[in-house]
């Protein structure tokens, strides 16, 4: 389904570029209020993402760094009182003729219910991937055709604001500095979103502020399991190694960096069950409420064994979250 990318012909160009301009300034919009604007924010996102290299090829995942855009670039361009909610477009884009929703196995019928896919919850849920036209996505990866469909676009939709286009700062995601505050202040407002905005909204910012989490604890611990030491060197984009929240982010609405560890994803499974912990000394230990087979897999092998820690103080686990982690499972 994924198609390798091939520059198209200056001939082709010609031929491609006008009918998708065409396509992208008479797209199907509700046409109340002056007409939505969210399909229009969400292919400017797109172009966004494929200006920086995120989007290379014609799969357009639903990843952070698109809905960081798409609010972003929403409290630039339009002033209507819609509502930003970025589920709706990526699911309604399939009205277009470039755009076609790929379901996750066993939600193929779920994706056939507009009232479910309002939520980004169930959008993710849902939706693996949108597979757009191999010749757009071979459009967008050269720097001048982006710009013809970004003034297209901006030009049809937006004449009034697309002055605050050009300034687009840092809208991937949330600057890290977020993620440093101390645990009982970024608890607060998060908790204080929560209560202002509506759960649409606060499901996006989660979703965000979440990627910005799994982004950046690998990368504290050097892209290795803290407790196995495994580490792979790819040339591909591939991790071996998650981002697990010591205190559960549903329960302590906590994406603080000392509230993460990295782990490889069966010791990540393993301490999110409680069947391993860590000690104030920062030794692994084991919950003794479970048994296991002999294998070279054991648990039993990390027991007392230190674990690898971040070479910046300021990221080290909090023992506070250590703690509570043990207390949840009675180690």
């Amino acid at each position: 389904m994924k198609q390798e990318l091939k520059l198209l012909s200056k001939s082709n160009l010609n031929e491609k570029l006008p009918y998708y301009i065409h396509c992208l300034t008479h797209l199907k919009r509700d046409a109340k209020n002056g007409g939505a604007p969210h399909k229009p924010i969400l292919f400017l996102s797109i172009i966004r993402l494929f200006e920086k290299g995120i989007f290379t090829d014609n799969q357009i995942h639903i990843l952070p760094e698109l809905v960081a855009s798409f609010k972003s670039n929403w409290s630039k361009l339009v002033v209507t009182n819609h509502h930003p909610i970025f589920a709706m477009p990526f699911y309604h884009m399939s009205s277009e003729p470039f755009w076609k929703l790929i379901a996750n196995v066993g939600c193929e019928k779920w994706i056939e219910s507009k009232s479910s896919m309002r939520s980004l919850q169930n959008l993710t849920t849902a939706v693996n991937f949108a597979l757009i036209d191999i010749e757009l996505a071979e459009l967008m990866l050269k720097p001048e055709n982006r710009d013809v469909l970004k003034i297209s676009i901006l030009d049809r939709y937006f004449p009034e604001t697309k002055s605050n286009y050009g300034n687009n700062g840092n809208d991937d995601l949330p600057n890290i500095s977020v993620l440093n505050e101390p645990s009982e202040e970024y608890k607060r407002k998060i908790i204080e979103l929560k209560n202002q905005v509506d759960e649409n909204a606060f499901q996006e910012e989660v979703f965000i502020r979440g990627g910005l989490f799994k982004r950046e604890i690998p990368k504290i611990y050097n892209n290795t399991c803290a407790i196995t030491g495994l580490r792979i060197d790819a040339i591909t984009n591939i991790s071996m190694v998650d981002a697990c929240h010591i205190v559960p982010f549903s329960e302590g609405y906590d994406d603080t960096l000392t509230n993460g560890i990295a782990l490889c994803p069966n010791l990540h499974r393993a301490f999110d069950r409680g069947l391993i912990s860590i000690s104030d000394n920062y030794e692994v230990i084991l919950n003794k409420n479970f048994v296991e087979s002999k294998s070279v897999y054991n648990l039993s092998q990390f027991a007392g064994k230190q674990i690898l820690l971040p070479k910046q103080l300021e990221f080290y686990p909090t023992l506070e979250n250590i703690a509570l982690h043990r207390t949840r499972f009675k180690f």
